[in-house]
């Protein structure tokens, strides 16, 4: 008598390549319904620095870095502003190379210009020059096809504000689950 074993190619002995997950950056609809694929957030500035007001910047960029950034290779977690000259500068944001470039590469932490009216980068100026006060980079993204820089003016939070803040996402997060559980009965 003979055994004949018929293994199929979906059989757990054979590994499942898994999906990676594609980092590239989705679309939300944004004031006016205009789509703003987001790139990166920012999310240690929420964190540490309570933002009072918040501007759009553009970013004055290579061909490789707007190729980076469409794939989302990005970070921005130490990411802050500066007024130098009469412009306005990005430091700590990170664009990392784009592989498929032939020779000509970007350097992946430069200071990047960010466009902006005079006005607005004299108001972004009188504001970083109260004590406290830091321009922070709060997020990239892309709308109508051009990247752009949201920039926030935070003060430091204190170690109370932050307790502050878990007080509040705990207390959010009860609520939350306590109205979940009224709506399954």
């Amino acid at each position: 008598m003979c055994l004949v074993i018929r293994l199929s190619r979906r059989s757990s002995i054979y590994p499942v390549a898994k999906k990676k997950k594609s980092k590239t950056p989705k679309a939300v609809t944004g004031p006016g319904g205009v789509p703003i694929f987001e790139v990166v957030r920012n999310k240690k500035a929420r964190h540490d620095y309570i933002i009072a007001e918040t501007f759009e910047a553009g970013m004055e960029l290579a061909g490789t870095e707007v190729k980076s950034l469409r794939l989302g290779r990005a970070t921005m977690s130490e990411a802050y502003a500066r007024v130098e000259g009469g412009q306005i500068f990005l430091h700590g944001c990170e664009i990392q190379p784009y592989e498929a470039a032939s020779f000509e590469q970007h350097r992946a932490k430069r200071p990047r210009r960010l466009l902006m009216h005079k006005k607005e980068i004299a108001q972004l100026y009188g504001l970083s020059q109260i004590k406290g006060n830091t321009l922070v980079g709060l997020r990239i993204y892309f709308k109508n096809q051009r990247a752009k820089v949201e920039i926030g003016v935070g003060h430091g939070k204190d170690n109370r504000d932050r307790r502050q803040d878990l007080k509040k996402a705990a207390h959010k997060r009860e609520v939350e689950r306590e109205v979940s559980r009224f709506n399954r009965r």
